[in-house]
Parts: C-alpha cells; sequence; structure tokens
C-alpha cells in the first residue's frame, strides 16, 4: 500500500454511534474503521455514478445474436473457451 499524507480533522459522529464503533473494533481502531467505511462508501457512490451514466446503452436490437436464453448460452460457452484457451497459451 502506498504511503499517503495524513491530515487530522475534526468530524462530528453522534455519541451512540461513537460507542457503537468503539464497542465493536476498539478505540484504537477507530481511525482506520472509519476510513475504510469512508473508502467503501465513495466506491460505492463511483460505482451508482457509472450505473447510472451506462443506462441504457445496451440494446437488444443491437444485439440479435442473443435473443433467446439458448443463445447466450452458446456465447457464454464460446467467449469462455476462447478464453480458457488463451489462458493455457500463456501460462505454458
Amino acid at each position: 500500500m502506498l504511503k499517503t499524507e495524513k491530515i487530522k480533522t475534526h468530524v462530528m459522529f453522534p455519541s451512540d454511534l461513537l460507542r457503537a464503533i468503539d464497542k465493536t473494533v476498539g478505540g484504537r481502531k477507530r481511525s482506520r474503521f472509519i476510513v475504510e467505511a469512508a473508502e467503501k462508501k465513495l466506491a460505492d457512490i463511483r460505482i451508482q455514478k457509472a450505473l447510472e451514466a451506462s443506462a441504457g446503452c445496451w440494446k437488444d436490437e443491437n444485439h440479435p445474436e442473443l435473443k433467446t436464453q439458448k443463445d447466450i448460452r452458446a456465447y457464454l460457452k464460446k467467449t469462455r473457451e476462447s478464453t480458457d484457451k488463451r489462458i493455457k497459451r500463456f501460462s505454458g
């Protein structure tokens, strides 16, 4: 993990939430817990924004070869076989 500059900040928490965090992870691990929770929340927000930005980009009419479950299974099988062949070729 890269070492990054740490900045001390003042953040207000509801007292019951802070007590629950301390009880669960321990007061000495509070900062790490809060950092990890914030990182996860940011990742969730980024994923949600990406999903919203890409909504509607798949159109069934653009992929007539994937119309039925049988078509989809055949496509996935072909894709997986081709991936397996590439892996085998590169791994030995």
